[in-house]
């Protein structure tokens, strides 16, 4: 970006006064551009014990496997986002929301929410942005086709603790930061 948005004229990028990152600021209107993390929303969506994947029909990682997931949108909560993009993707409504995993992801700038539901009635389709949907047994999970890590420590999360979680139990909140290098750390 090399233009303010607030009012068009050139912009520069340095370090405003009391800041220490640098940012692109207009020198015109002094507004300063502030980039933020973006917030990925989505859904490991359960029907009987297998797990609904999307295989991609998009970039990035186009073919791979992945949860329903996308981009929060302005004027939707974090559950409803992982609910639109189960639709949208899937053609399939996700039930009672849990909140189940949390991703800091610093060096791609981006926070993965992913929430624990229940597929309605069992039915999903395939939308636009996949070429295939499926539910999947722990067993068929195609491992090394999983377009990304969050999703790929989602999955193993969901099956190590639905071995101990009991009627009377909740799942757990999982909550990590990836590093370009795959390494987790976990809180």
């Amino acid at each position: 970006m090399a233009y303010c948005l607030q009012c068009g004229q050139l912009a520069e990028h340095k370090i405003p006064a009391g800041d220490h990152n640098p940012r692109l600021v207009c020198p015109h209107c002094h507004y300063i551009h502030y980039e933020n993390p973006k917030v990925i929303c989505g859904a490991i969506v359960i029907s009987q014990d297998k797990v609904l994947l999307c295989r991609r029909a998009i970039e990035p990682r186009y073919g791979y496997w992945t949860l329903p997931a996308g981009f929060m949108e302005i004027g939707e909560t974090m559950a409803e986002g992982a609910a639109r993009e189960t639709v949208e993707e899937a053609d399939a409504v996700a039930t009672h929301p849990h909140l189940y995993c949390l991703y800091d992801i610093p060096d791609i700038g981006q926070i993965y929410v992913l929430y624990l539901t229940q597929l309605q009635d069992g039915k999903y389709g395939v939308g636009p942005e996949s070429l295939e949907c499926a539910l999947f047994e722990e067993k068929d999970i195609p491992w090394d086709d999983i377009a990304f890590e969050a999703v790929k420590r989602t999955l193993h999360h969901y099956f190590n603790d639905r071995k101990s979680v009991t009627e009377h139990s909740q799942f757990p909140i999982h909550q990590e930061t990836i590093s370009k290098d795959k390494s987790i750390k976990r809180y």
